[in-house]
């Protein structure tokens, strides 16, 4: 198939792809025709399964957790996904050290990662995240690729008590961010 094709299997962009190809990184043989074409051979298709992955930012969104699941078992169900793992957490997207998704990221059994957002995955590095799992032969699936703004406050909160524990000691981190943050808000 064409490295095109192959990209968009993969979800990831051609630009990537074909940096992947030029560096000799593409996790799948590969060869350039003498028209230019880069034909990717394609592998025998990998026997693992997909995960869903939900994931909101504070205990008192559960609900919003629920029905993000459900619309990702809605999602999974119409691309006929095989399903073998379902990881919904409670916590910031800015924090490296969710277990769930560690464990995720940790299982090559897992061939799809199904997120409902980029941002669900994690707030900043998705990219990396993405290009790793491609590196591995393995993939991310964004339902929806728009940018969302949710949480956005909560994550800026999150940064400055954690900047501000580091300067100040943790004692008073969070109420120096709290003065910050209603000085942002006027």
């Amino acid at each position: 198939m064409k490295l095109s094709v192959w990209a968009k299997l993969q979800g990831v962009s051609y630009k990537t792809a074909w940096r992947l190809w030029r560096a000799g990184k593409l996790p799948v043989p590969a060869e350039q025709l003498e028209s230019g074409t880069v034909v990717v051979h394609a592998e025998s298709q990998r026997s693992g399964g997909v995960a869903l992955y939900a994931r909101v930012s504070s205990s008192d969104q559960k609900d919003d957790l629920a029905r993000q699941m459900q619309r990702l078992r809605a999602y999974a169900a119409q691309q006929q996904f095989e399903v073998v793992e379902e990881v919904g957490e409670v916590g910031s997207g800015l924090n490296g050290q969710r277990r769930g998704l560690l464990r995720l990221l940790h299982r090559s059994e897992v061939d799809v990662i199904v997120v409902e957002h980029r941002e669900r995955l994690a707030r900043f590095g998705f990219d990396y995240i993405e290009a790793s799992l491609c590196a591995q032969g393995r993939r991310i699936a964004v339902v929806e690729d728009g940018e969302m703004a949710d949480d956005v406050v909560r994550d800026l909160h999150d940064v400055m008590v954690s900047m501000c524990a580091r300067l100040y000691g943790r004692r008073s981190a969070r109420n120096r961010a709290d003065r910050a943050m209603k000085a942002l808000h006027g």
